[in-house]
């Protein structure tokens, strides 16, 4: 099998060639077709998550078929299309996987960080947490469902029903969100960085009524506000746009600090919270609602080879949309 690993951060992955695995007991063994690379792969290699197994094969927006299925697996068949996501396994037993709290489990496996992801022509996963896709779509435009969709899904729930929503960074998670608010009848305000004028065309052509410079202040109060741009200093950003009562999601796994700010920017009922990985419940609901919407991913496809070229162009704001290996 051909892999793209990680062997230190701060290093360019290195194209391996290396055996083909055995699926074990309750596993899966996929041929990828096609991963997606997400913002938390480049926090991986850039060295902001700090606790990678290593080396490691990154990537956790997988798209594949099944070849081979170890023993204890229901439920699945050879050659079937199947997803794999961020949260590779939970341990099942600790207070929040008995509370229905898994994506906050204390001994978690996560796909791409702590066991072997996508950036490969083959994976091995843990069957609990894989998703039958059906056939309809195409594998690269799917992939990046698997977590900008996912935690995105997870991030747009948190922050409730109101009709006004802010989106600050405007890349694969927020160009899926804003095609689940439309369906819903929501008005997404988008907050980009300043002079990025193609992107603020990008998100008015998905059916933001509104973009802007991050620092700018919408025509009209949020409702809420999502932060998926790493960048502490828009959470007093997003607050101050935010009406009474409402909600600012922060949908990174890293984010740089957050500065001080006054605390009149979060009286009056305001809340700031996060999102941590995602549970499968939320992939269940996520992957029925995603082709209703007619979520459609834009996206730049790049070889396998070139993983550290689909990286540099994420880090660098090259991207309209979400980058895709093809193995």
């Amino acid at each position: 099998m051909r892999a793209t690993v990680l062997e230190a951060p701060h290093t360019p992955l290195v194209y391996r060639e290396r055996p083909v695995p055995v699926p074990g007991a309750g596993e899966l063994l996929i041929a990828v077709s096609a991963c997606g690379v997400c913002r938390t792969d480049l926090h991986v290699v850039d060295g902001d998550l700090t606790h990678p197994k290593l080396p490691i094969v990154p990537g956790h927006e997988i798209v594949g078929r099944i070849i081979a299925i170890g023993t204890n697996v229901t439920g699945f068949i050879l050659g079937e299309r199947v997803g794999v996501p961020w949260l590779g396994a939970t341990c099942g037993v600790c207070p929040y996987c008995r509370a229905g709290r898994e994506n906050l489990c204390d001994a978690p496996l996560f796909t791409g960080y702590t066991r072997d992801g996508g950036f490969a022509s083959h994976t091995i996963a843990d069957a609990r947490y894989c998703f039958p896709l059906g056939e309809a779509g195409d594998d690269a435009e799917i992939a990046p469902w698997l977590c900008a969709g996912l935690i995105g899904w997870r991030s747009y729930r948190m922050a409730g029903e109101g009709i006004n929503l802010g989106i600050y960074g405007f890349g694969a998670a927020a160009h899926i969100l804003a095609q689940v608010a439309r369906w819903q009848g929501r008005r997404i305000f988008a907050f980009i960085r300043a002079g990025d004028d193609t992107a603020q065309d990008f998100a008015r052509s998905l059916g933001a009524v509104w973009a802007g410079a991050s620092e700018d202040t919408p025509p009209e109060p949020l409702d809420a506000a999502i932060i998926f741009a790493p960048v502490g200093g828009l959470v007093p950003a997003a607050l101050k746009a935010v009406r009474k009562g409402g909600r600012v999601v922060c949908g990174g796994i890293h984010m740089s600090n957050i500065p001080s700010f006054p605390y009149a920017l979060l009286w009056e009922e305001r809340q700031l919270m996060s999102v941590a990985n995602l549970t499968r419940d939320d992939a269940h609901e996520f992957l029925a609602l995603a082709p209703k919407a007619g979520v459609h991913c834009e996206i730049t496809r790049y070889p396998l080879a070139k993983a550290n070229d689909a990286l540099s162009d994420l880090r660098d704001g090259r991207l309209q949309g979400a980058a895709v290996l093809l193995p």
